[in-house]
């Protein structure tokens, strides 16, 4: 499947730990960065794929689950730790749900907000991968 998990290189410290993302953090040029916060736990985000944008979605506090799916495998990630990112690639439907308490999800997309690379229907994202 076209994810993949990513180490944040962190700087420990006694005093609490820093996470650094660098160009070389992740592999595309940062062209958005947003957050989601305040989500019930009972509620679902995402629920798309991008056909061009790539997203990092790390985070920052808290937990979620990342459902992801190719169209033929699903796939779910629990992120939990604010070292450890999941890079989404194009093509690939995702949807977020589980959040704890207080969870802070930063995505950083490698493009800015285009409704067109959007594919927002389930069925219309198989028929767009010819499934």
């Amino acid at each position: 499947m076209n994810i993949e998990l990513i180490t944040i290189p962190k700087i420990e410290d006694y005093r609490g730990n820093i996470a650094i993302v660098e160009k070389s953090t992740i592999p595309f040029e940062i062209r958005r960065v947003y957050y989601l916060f305040d989500i019930p736990s009972s509620a679902t985000r995402g629920g798309h794929a991008h056909k061009e944008q790539l997203e990092l979605l790390i985070p920052l506090s808290g937990s979620f689950d990342v459902v992801v799916n190719d169209g033929k495998n699903k796939l779910t990630i629990t992120l939990n730790k604010p070292d450890k990112g999941l890079l989404i690639k194009n093509n690939i439907w995702r949807e977020l749900e589980n959040f704890s308490s207080g969870a802070v999800c930063l995505v950083i997309s490698s493009g800015e907000y285009i409704e067109e690379d959007y594919i927002r229907n389930f069925e219309e994202y198989k028929d767009y991968l010819g499934l």
